[in-house]
């Protein structure tokens, strides 16, 4: 089989599915790669480091399309799913349950789709976690943008001038991103306070240096697969509580609270924004779900209240080198455990082809997917 590599068309997306050094390991394996014409050129991989690899150069998208399977980091368009062959497949971050519309498309033509979001956070699919591995590198992302827009350093100093005591950073949630801002922040030489409604975080937490700030009322999060699924109104009511005394004291804040398949929760309201510090930075993870501050701007940097607050959405995409060559990891691991160079393998009592097979031969086959499409249209 095929496989073909796009090239991204995603606004301000610099990320590509396939890396060399992993083209080499599947060329080596006997896979046939084709890459798009400068499908690597924004992650600094020219066509030539493709080639060297040995794939093949495609000079048009058609020709790509043409392939039997199909590699990307966002979900394909409609005009790319549209030709795309009949009874492909086709893997990348879908977020099927924002793509009802692109839903329908591959089904018609039945395209086997496969969202890399969707791999069950399970041991023996860790190397297969995209989400994981993007999010280290948002953390890391939202320290150093915030320490750029900041107007004071982070670590404390000692000086002959005077002692500069250390920024102080409050981070929301504590998820692979929010652990990898503490790492960060620390490592900076920040005091670093954080709050999740996850009680099982607080040891991670503290492991890395930061200080939990518990919320009564833990016991009614559901938690499943890592995420939280459901909080009640009461419970975000009193994590408001604990952190507007602690926002007015914070340098930075970094916002990184998701609830799949729903708009993010806004933990920070104008009110809190106008509590804070003259300078004070909020960089906003959550931005692409709604966010989770009030004031908070896709893909924008603005300045509310004499704070700046930074919303852009894709901070992988700012360190695509590193971005990609884990994206590339993850999608390989997958298609490995899916196919061998001649067919795929579908077992459907694997955890993890279930967990993450959205639409095939035709039909809508993912159960969550399926669910929060029914509650939406039944809400309409």
């Amino acid at each position: 089989m095929e496989i073909g590599v796009l090239k991204e068309t995603k606004l301000h997306e610099n990320r590509v599915a396939l890396t060399p050094d992993i083209i080499t390991q599947l060329v080596k394996k006997g896979f046939k790669i084709v890459v798009e014409h400068g499908a690597g050129e924004n992650s600094f991989f020219p066509d030539k480091s493709f080639e060297a690899a040995g794939a093949r150069i495609a000079l048009s998208k058609e020709e790509v399309l043409e392939c039997d399977v199909l590699l990307k980091v966002n979900a394909p368009t409609a005009e790319e799913a549209g030709k795309m062959k009949e009874e492909a497949v086709c893997i990348s971050l879908l977020y099927a349950y924002t793509r009802p519309e692109l839903l329908e498309i591959l089904a018609a033509k039945r395209i086997t789709s496969i969202a890399m979001d969707a791999v069950p956070r399970i041991s023996r699919a860790q190397k297969m976690d995209a989400l994981s591995s993007q999010a280290n590198i948002s953390g890391y992302k939202a320290v150093i943008l915030a320490a750029n827009a900041s107007g004071k350093m982070f670590p404390l100093m000692m000086t002959a001038a005077g002692t500069i005591t250390p920024a102080k950073v409050l981070i929301f949630g504590a998820g692979v991103a929010g652990l990898q801002a503490i790492a960060t922040a620390k490592r900076l030489g920040a005091v670093v306070e954080v709050s999740d409604v996850r009680p099982e975080t607080k040891e991670q937490v503290e492991s890395l240096g930061g200080r939990f700030l518990t919320v009564e009322g833990v016991a009614d999060v559901k938690v499943q697969g890592g995420y939280a699924r459901e909080v009640s109104a009461e419970f975000l009511q009193k994590q408001k509580e604990l952190i507007q005394n602690k926002i007015k004291e914070a340098d930075i804040v970094i916002t990184t609270a998701l609830v799949i398949g729903r708009k993010s929760p806004v933990l920070v309201t104008e009110e809190m924004v106008k509590s804070m510090k003259y300078g004070a930075v909020i960089v906003d993870l959550a931005v692409e779900s709604g966010g989770n501050c009030e004031l908070s701007q896709f893909n924008e940097t603005v300045v509310k209240h004499g704070v700046t607050i930074i919303g852009e959405s894709n901070l992988p995409s700012l360190l695509p080198v590193n971005a990609s060559h884990l994206y590339a990891v993850n999608i390989s691991t997958l298609l490995l455990h899916l196919a061998s160079p001649e067919s795929f393998n579908w077992d459907m009592e694997d955890d993890i082809t279930k967990g993450s097979l959205i639409t095939y031969k035709g039909e809508l086959v993912h159960e969550f997917t399926k669910s929060v499409l029914e509650k939406q249209a039944s809400a309409v």
